[in-house]
């Protein structure tokens, strides 16, 4: 029987698994672990995958109802609209699931406020809960470096930051990480004899040989790269740097600069960044689309599942 009311899947399944089964069939499998006999052991087996079932069970349904919430979608639905009510709500879900029933709207609605992500403006009134923005850190040899170029190139537009900020969305933290410096294209050049002449080492958007080669290892060299055009940069303590949707443009564009992050490890840092920071989907693929990625990235954030 296909059943459309997520709110009662979890329910109903949850709790009969928990009063009932759950404890019968732990209790029962209890009992035999004090004379446990060759006949028996078969029995016993069937009772600790009854435990393992119904817990996946609930984990599964559990998912369901996440993912039918569609947060990322409502955030860019009503992220701009200083009010809306419960009837926008509902045009929004049944938009996406003509046949979704009300009540089951109304638990979404519950459990959207309980998780911070609509605030209750009054009576059936609501807006998209505090964003979470990412703010990296910047530590004193990033301030010098750059304090150092615009202090003798003010009119050119710059972003630094040191890749050990991803150890961050990482499962393996690693130790080799560089402080990256992107230049606009007119004063790039410039940029890198003058830092050459105070730090070392500093390589000019290297290729794949010298990545491998010089720059992945514990030493934190400087890499000065072009800064693409429109990229989505923030400002701390007026510090031009990144943002979170650079950070995961970039590394889907730059491979050979981020090989440590690929595969596996990508799709966690894309996981993990949804889940802790409020990420722009229009900036984050407009920027996508600047540098000609923009449908494998909007791919991939649909095979993580993250709305």
């Amino acid at each position: 029987m296909c059943v459309t009311d997520d709110r009662t899947i979890f329910f109903k399944d949850t709790i009969f698994a928990l009063i009932y089964d759950f404890p019968c069939s732990f209790l029962s499998s209890l009992s035999w672990i004090y004379k446990i006999k060759r006949s028996h052991f078969r029995q016993f087996m069937f009772h600790i995958a009854k435990i393992l079932i119904y817990i996946c069970a609930i984990k599964k349904h559990n998912i369901i109802a996440t993912d039918r919430l569609h947060i990322n979608k409502l955030k860019e639905c009503f992220g701009d609209m200083h009010n809306f009510n419960t009837s926008d709500i509902s045009n929004f879900y049944r938009s996406l699931e003509p046949d979704v029933k009300q009540a089951t709207i109304n638990w979404r609605v519950y459990h959207l406020v309980s998780k911070g992500v609509l605030e209750r403006r009054g009576r059936g009134v609501y807006k998209i809960g505090r964003t979470t923005i990412f703010v990296p850190y910047l530590d004193n040899k990033t301030e010098s470096i750059y304090k150092k170029i615009l202090s003798e190139f003010p009119y050119s537009i710059v972003c630094v930051w040191d890749t050990s900020l991803l150890n961050e969305f990482t499962l393996h933290i690693s130790n080799r990480h560089f402080t990256l410096i992107e230049v606009d294209k007119d004063s790039i050049e410039s940029v890198f004899y003058s830092l050459r002449e105070n730090y070392n080492p500093v390589f000019l958007n290297p290729n794949n040989g010298i990545l491998e080669q010089y720059v992945f290892n514990p030493n934190t060299p400087l890499i000065v790269k072009p800064l693409i055009s429109e990229a989505p940069l923030q400002s701390i303590s007026n510090i031009n740097t990144i943002t979170i949707e650079k950070i995961l443009v970039d590394l889907c564009c730059d491979e050979d600069l981020f090989p440590f992050y690929q595969g596996s490890e990508k799709k966690r840092i894309f996981n993990e960044a949804y889940a802790k920071y409020t990420v722009n989907n229009n900036k984050l693929l407009r920027y996508a689309s600047r540098r000609g990625r923009k449908e494998e990235i909007k791919q991939l954030i649909n095979q993580i599942k993250i709305d």
